[in-house]
């Protein structure tokens, strides 16, 4: 199945692709947007549903979004054209990694992409190249919460740490936390739920279609693997400003 499609079936019930409740999410947009007309790059946005959330709460914003997934990116835009903000989103089909713009931003969105830039701290040192002069970077992660198993560190990759020592390495990088959340075990249980279940359902829901069987399969993929590591697993979410 192509990883767009699944993407977008998986997150039909869950639209922010990440651990988070849409209370958390506005609450955390709340702290992070630092002035009402703030230049905000979202680097991996896929389809743009925290660029279009600070949008709406903040009428002079302007936003930039960065991610490969084409199908993605025309979401982003239809929704935006809905929404009434077209004029306001700048979307670009480019590696988040290599992405320059010349202008700095006063807020770095970059939430469960890690992995694109190599880690955390590489993320951040990425985010800081975009940042303006008081400008914010939020930033989401994983980390262990309780020890995890060898499959879990198979599965994550070895990266990860606790969340203690997690926070210690961004203020050793330069980093001053202004704000923070531990997505709570609803939040994480509901993600992943929403994930398998939106996927299995549009698979029964659609027998005939070629990619019926490879949807149930990669729900059932990973279910299995949330299973392994569901209890040690943790995601944090940092508002952070460069330390002087």
């Amino acid at each position: 199945m192509n990883r767009d499609l699944m993407s977008h079936l998986a997150h039909a019930d869950h639209p922010i692709a990440d651990p988070l409740g849409d209370d958390t999410v506005q609450r955390l947009l709340r702290r992070a947007v630092p002035v009402p007309d703030a230049r905000v790059l979202d680097l991996g946005c896929g389809g743009g549903e925290w660029l279009l959330r600070t949008l709406a709460a903040h009428p002079e914003a302007r936003a930039v979004g960065v991610d490969l997934s084409e199908p993605a990116l025309a979401r982003a835009r239809a929704a935006a054209e809905t929404a009434g903000a077209g004029d306001r989103l700048t979307l670009h089909r480019a590696d988040a990694a290599a992405f320059t713009d010349p202008a700095g931003f006063d807020l770095v969105l970059c939430l469960g992409v890690a992995h694109v830039f190599g880690g955390l701290l590489p993320t951040l040192a990425a985010a800081r190249e975009h940042l303006a002069p008081g400008g914010r970077v939020l930033v989401g992660d994983a980390y262990w919460q309780a020890e995890p198993s060898p499959a879990a560190v198979e599965m994550l990759g070895e990266g990860y740490t606790d969340l203690h020592s997690t926070v210690d390495r961004v203020v050793a990088a330069g980093w001053t936390p202004v704000y923070g959340h531990t997505s709570t075990r609803h939040e994480l249980d509901d993600y992943e739920w929403n994930w398998t279940g939106s996927l299995a359902a549009w698979a029964l829901d659609h027998p005939e279609d070629p990619d019926s069987a490879d949807a149930l399969k990669a729900a059932d993929a990973h279910r299995r693997e949330w299973a392994a590591y569901r209890d040690a697993f943790g995601f944090v979410s940092l508002v952070l400003r460069p330390t002087p």
